[in-house]
């Protein structure tokens, strides 16, 4: 069975009382919910993990080389910033998908670049928290087109 770790990074544990405009009013655990029930459907296993510490982040990308098939990240701030998060990702070289809520591209112009997308299978931003939906659906069928006896 496929093992998928979800990374969520700094201030989204405010997700639902912060810049609901912005973000929407679902909580982390709604989040973390959506997750939990599309990964039932298809049959894959999820583990979440939220941090506002790059260094928690670098260390469960690390961690994540012998105990998961793939990663779905919202680096959150750290997408921008992080040259760290995006050398663990290239470093355990785990198919991983990029997700925002938000559509970084229509925000401040320093939310348009990501040090994550290069090196990810794909990015999804903009949804809301389908962005997580459809990135976890988009990771899983990659590394079922990629793997088909995994």
């Amino acid at each position: 069975m496929l093992n998928i770790l979800v990374l969520h990074g700094p201030n989204l544990n405010l997700l639902g009382q912060r810049e609901p405009g912005v973000y929407g009013n679902a909580t982390l655990e709604d989040i973390n919910r959506l997750l939990e029930t599309e990964a039932q459907a298809l049959q894959v296993k999820v583990s979440a993990l939220q941090s506002n510490h790059e260094g928690v982040l670098v260390d469960a990308i690390h961690a994540a080389r012998d105990q998961h098939s793939g990663l779905l990240i919202n680096a959150g701030a750290y997408t921008h910033t992080s040259v760290a998060i995006r050398d663990a990702i290239a470093g355990v070289n785990i198919p991983t998908v990029e997700v925002h809520l938000s559509n970084i591209y229509r925000r401040e112009p320093f939310r348009h670049h990501s040090y994550i997308a290069a090196i990810a299978v794909g990015q999804i931003s903009g949804f809301g928290p389908n962005s997580y939906r459809l990135g976890l659906q988009a990771l899983v069928h990659h590394l079922r087109e990629n793997n088909p006896s995994g």
